[in-house]
């Protein structure tokens, strides 16, 4: 039997409810999550410095290239659970729990590894500034140390979002916050540490929050319950994983190699730039968290009636999500273009660093709509068993169509304003792309459904 105290029953009641019931507590994870990876720049920025700043801002995209391909795994893990879950199939569910958790540790290792040997020669091929590459190095050397910990944390957080639980890992990564971020004052300030000290903070706080998720796992009731000597690999849960996965872990992939391009040729314009776009991309992340938050409630409640067989719920889903992305974008896109000097000036007091910062925050928050549309619809999509074409969509309209931005328009005009403009062009785009692949899977999903009951139509 599945333990339903804690879990929402996506397969039928009012979708709305339900999906802002399920949306919150990630928002207000990813929020929490912001708000710490905020302090630790704010931190660094004030009392270790602009340079410091850059140096932790000049490895996201690097770390993002080496790590998200194998946590598009995890994906595959919430839409694989999701729909056995909503078929009501508890041993199924244990299966994929026990090979997801399995993969999720040998993943982790094998990054970390990965990590350790090529971060410095690829922040040197991406044209990290002399002043700050000393810095990234050493940060990335230690941040890589807690990726198995990340790791596994991700993928038992998506086991628990895919039965309707959204609420424990907002409260274990909450205490693993406030830990990370009490470490990062006595890191810094009392001991005078620069970037290490904010990477041992995350890094410990890493493991705190895998320690408690997987007790939470360990203790739970039910078909995810966690057992360690049952872990081992099914190799049809895990062909299930792949499939699902494999696609979304490369366009994530794809994603994290054209913004190493776009970092590259942001690392031409100096230090001060990458610290301005720096912080200001921590900024557009809190407009970001309702986005994946959406797309997380895209993958299970789409998965469940997926197993349950209830293509209306779908197609609802997808308007119920379209309006919270619209809805949720003139709010915070209009709060944080009007606030976004103050906001910019809680990192840093160099006031260069602040007007180089809010050029990039103008044009994302005017339209970052596109950019949750495009990230969203991929999880209709995956959550319907599609993830080829979401990622197909996302190799053309954003990646490539990045680089072709960046040999062609960027090369004529070498400036800021062209370099971030590439955002908004490839975001429309993919997005088109995204939502014309969802009405095409719906269509076949209908179909299907109505062959396999012995009727006819569309």
């Amino acid at each position: 039997m599945f333990s339903r105290n804690r879990d929402l029953d996506m397969t039928s009641g009012p979708l709305f409810t339900n999906i802002l019931l399920f949306s919150l507590p990630i928002m207000a994870m990813n929020l929490l999550q912001l708000l710490f990876n905020a302090a630790d720049m704010i931190v660094v920025g004030r009392f270790a410095g602009s340079q410091a700043l850059a140096a932790i801002g000049a490895t996201g995209a690097l770390i993002n290239l080496l790590v998200n391909v194998f946590l598009g795994l995890s994906v595959g893990t919430s839409v694989v659970v999701a729909q056995n879950h909503g078929a009501n199939k508890p041993l199924e569910v244990s299966r994929s729990v026990h090979t997801s958790i399995a993969i999720s540790i040998i993943a982790g290792i094998f990054v970390m590894i990965t990590g350790l040997i090529f971060c410095e020669p690829l922040l040197k091929v991406m044209g990290t500034p002399q002043d700050i590459i000393h810095l990234s190095i050493l940060y990335m050397k230690i941040y890589f140390l807690g990726i198995p910990a990340g790791m596994v944390y991700n993928f038992s957080a998506a086991i628990l979002r895919a039965i309707g639980d959204s609420r424990r890992p907002m409260y274990y990564l909450t205490i693993a916050g406030i830990v990370n971020v009490v470490l990062n004052l006595f890191f810094v300030i009392v001991l005078k540490m620069s970037v290490d000290g904010v990477a041992w903070a995350t890094t410990i706080s890493q493991y705190l929050a895998v320690t408690l998720i997987i007790i939470c796992l360990y203790r739970s009731s039910g078909a995810i319950r966690f057992h360690p000597k049952q872990m081992v690999i099914n190799r049809e849960k895990l062909r299930d994983i792949i499939k699902i996965g494999v696609p979304a872990g490369l366009q994530s992939l794809l994603f994290s190699i054209s913004n190493v391009f776009i970092q590259s040729s942001l690392n031409t314009f100096g230090s001060t730039m990458v610290a301005g776009s720096s912080a200001s991309g921590n900024i557009e992340g809190f407009a970001a968290t309702a986005s994946n938050a959406y797309y997380n409630a895209a993958i299970t409640f789409t998965g469940q009636n997926m197993g349950a067989k209830r293509p209306d719920r779908i197609d609802e889903t997808a308007k119920v999500c379209t309006i919270l992305i619209f809805s949720t974008w003139l709010i915070s896109g209009s709060g944080i273009l009007l606030f976004g000097r103050q906001l910019l000036g809680l990192y840093t007091k160099d006031p260069q660093v602040i007007d180089l910062g809010m050029i990039r925050l103008r044009i994302m928050m005017a339209t970052y709509f596109t950019c949750s549309i495009m990230n969203v619809y991929p999880g209709l999509l995956r959550g319907m068993g599609y993830s080829i074409l979401p990622m197909l969509n996302t190799l053309i309209g954003a990646c490539l169509l990045r680089i072709v931005w960046l040999v062609t328009v960027f090369k004529w005009y070498p400036t800021p304003l062209v370099l971030f403009m590439c955002y908004p062009v490839t975001w429309t785009i993919a997005g088109l792309a995204q939502v014309a692949s969802f009405f095409y899977a719906r269509h076949q999903v209908r179909k299907n459904f109505m062959a396999e009951a012995g009727t006819d139509g569309v």
